[in-house]
């Protein structure tokens, strides 16, 4: 009887985080056995007050895989219990290990990985060069690789497995996000899905257009045409203030700054007009001349980190350096046709589009609204995203949630998104941005906390225009009345706010 209650102490111990268990010490996880992979290191990190196990790991699921993971785990008392798999950015090539240590800094077991290359340049895809299976893997395979390979981690270390499990991320890292929800519902009880480019290939296709516009005879926007459209954009849509509180709402039209006979400045050419209609409309489709997939929001086209560092560069000059313009040409060249040589300033946006799409889309887009089985798994998912973001255009998120809408019906008992005006891509930007996205997601998925309007603040963004601005669930929007703001249009049936 006695070695019974032992024994029954033992397994309270193990099941309770916070308490006591015996635990596996960080350099034997080095000899972990793991499914074609292997443990490359083991080491105890000190993070603040607390210590925390960092794995490395390499993974080979096929022969051209080369998947390089890390796993944090917080030691002792300091792990809260929970698992968090940090997106990547970009074409990825290196392990966030800033965000992995920052998670396991504040409790987290914490994991992320490079996506199965190696490189130093965000938007370097010669890596994928007759290696097909390395896309795969960096569209979704590694992800897979490291969700299984960290739970196992954790469960070898702690004895148990996490008692909630989260994906977060911004920009490819939003993309991964989506692709988590929609490919391994049961994997992850709550994903954040941050500025997602779930619609990849749709992107490189906006970006040829806005490339081949600027490219034209006279068609360059340089830093004085940038700051003229961004004065005209506010003046027309932010009554007097720094940025564009509901840009949806916005009708700015660049035609009005075309230059009148005999003036040369403080207008545009019929030219610039063109490609500043091509920033804000996206990819046209040829063949009928619709709008095929949307393009920016207007009111932050000659801010520091805007069109400059994303689409047009500096000046003539560092057009070249532009990194849109790189991710795009890597990705027809790289991931599509496999042609070094390919110039996608040629390259027909219909029916060329529509082939360089087929051949990359089914691995690295991320665009299912069939979201019922995460729904069905108990699955939360906030997604948010600048309106003033010059990488990603803020309406692919409304196009996403509008589809899960028309597919699903209300979404808002798991699906919250937000977007943020005067926010750039991820963060920075005139717009306060900066919210605890993980917590707001913890909160729901552990108290049923749904969240609702919420504050979001400047932070460490020099840009910010205001300390805070109030944040509301698509698709209300943020009036002020008198000294107060409120949500607008807000649906209160059948959820909780929390603020």
């Amino acid at each position: 009887m006695r070695r019974l209650i032992v024994a029954a102490g033992a397994a309270v111990a193990l099941g309770a985080p916070g308490l006591a268990h015996a635990e596996t010490a960080c350099a034997d996880l080095a000899r972990t056995r793991l499914p074609h992979a292997e443990v490359t290191a083991a080491t105890v990190e000190k993070l603040g007050a607390h210590e925390a196990c960092k794995i490395s790991v390499t993974s080979r699921p096929t022969a051209e895989s080369d998947i390089r993971i890390q796993v944090w785990i917080p030691l002792g008392d300091a792990w809260n219990g929970k698992f968090v798999q940090a997106g990547n950015g970009g074409f990825a090539g290196r392990i966030p290990e800033f965000q992995l240590r920052g998670l396991a800094a504040r409790g987290y077991a914490a994991a992320g990985t490079d996506d199965g290359h190696q490189t130093s340049e965000v938007t370097d895809a010669t890596w994928a060069l007759g290696h097909r299976e390395k896309l795969v893997d960096f569209g979704w395979r590694a992800l897979k690789e490291t969700t299984d390979i960290s739970r196992a981690l954790i469960a070898e270390q702690k004895g148990l497995k996490p008692k909630r499990s989260y994906f977060a991320g911004c920009s490819d890292g939003g993309r991964e996000a989506l692709m988590e929800a929609q490919r391994f519902p049961a994997d992850f009880d709550g994903v954040v899905a941050g500025a997602p480019a779930n619609y990849m290939s749709e992107l490189f296709g906006i970006s040829a257009a806005q490339q081949q516009a600027l490219a034209a005879p006279g068609g360059y926007l340089g830093p004085e045409q940038r700051a003229l459209l961004q004065k005209a954009a506010l003046a027309d849509c932010a009554a007097g203030g720094p940025f564009i509180r509901d840009p949806a709402s916005c009708r700015f039209d660049p035609g009005k700054l075309r230059c009148k006979p005999g003036q040369t400045e403080g207008c545009l050419t019929a030219a610039q007009v063109r490609s500043a209609r091509a920033m804000y409309d996206g990819r046209r489709d040829p063949r009928s001349g619709k709008i095929a997939f949307p393009g920016f929001s207007p009111g932050a086209e000659g801010a520091p980190g805007s069109w400059a560092a994303w689409t047009t560069g500096e000046s003539p000059a560092d057009h070249g350096r532009a990194m849109g313009l790189n991710f795009s040409s890597n990705a027809f060249r790289y991931f599509a046709f496999g042609d070094p040589s390919f110039d996608f300033l040629k390259m027909n946006l219909g029916a060329g589009f529509d082939r360089a799409k087929a051949r990359m889309s089914s691995i690295i887009d991320a665009e299912s609204p069939n979201l019922a089985a995460f729904r069905r798994h108990g699955g939360k998912l906030i997604q948010y995203h600048g309106w003033n973001d010059p990488a990603i255009p803020a309406r692919s998120s409304i196009r996403y949630y509008e589809d899960v809408r028309r597919t699903m019906g209300d979404p808002s008992g798991f699906y919250r998104l937000y977007l943020v005006p005067g926010m750039l891509h991820c963060f920075g930007g005139a717009g306060p941005g900066q919210v605890d996205w993980i917590a707001e997601l913890d909160a729901w998925v552990t108290e049923g906390k749904a969240p609702g309007p919420l504050t979001a603040e400047a932070g460490p963004n020099k840009q910010a225009a205001e300390p805070s601005q109030l944040l509301c669930p698509y698709p209300a929007v943020a009036r002020r009345s008198g000294e107060r703001w409120a949500c607008s249009g807000l649906r209160t049936a059948g959820r909780k706010s929390h603020s």
